[in-house]
């Protein structure tokens, strides 16, 4: 678990949001003793952990069963370039196959070219819809 909120707050400290551990060791508990709302998974290079992705699963009505979304994928920048994040794509993929899931989505931001031609390599295109969000809860980093 220790390993996972590091790696969070890695990639949450790269767009400047600051995460504490507690409420990133609280969400990571949630999902993981829930295995059909999804997982995580790591990438290890060596001994070392060098990146995670995480992936979350809810009903479509759109699909007529399961979606999923890499809610969270992050690379160390020292590791980046070397088939990690491909990796963690195909585990997270695995890993909503087996849980039947129809369709997998993620977010990200316009101007990330890198993470989109990550995402397009992996078979992920842009689906035509504009994600909107209501937080109806302070997200982890602002806790």
């Amino acid at each position: 678990m220790a390993t996972l909120v590091a790696l969070m707050q890695a990639f949450y400290a790269e767009a400047d949001f600051p995460l504490s551990a507690g409420p990133a060791a609280h969400a990571f508990e949630a999902l993981l003793s829930e295995p059909r709302l999804g997982g995580a998974w790591l990438a290890v290079e060596g001994a070392e952990a060098v990146g995670h992705v995480v992936l979350t699963v809810c009903f479509s009505m759109e699909y007529g069963g399961l979606r999923a979304f890499i809610d969270d994928l992050y690379v160390r920048p020292a590791a980046r370039g070397r088939g990690a994040g491909a990796g963690l794509l195909a585990a997270a993929r695995a890993g909503a196959a087996a849980r039947g899931v129809r369709a997998l989505h993620v977010e990200v931001g316009p101007g990330n070219a890198v993470a989109r031609r990550l995402y397009a390599r992996a078979g992920y295109v842009d689906s035509g819809h504009l994600l909107l969000s209501l937080a109806l809860a302070a997200p982890v980093h602002a806790a």
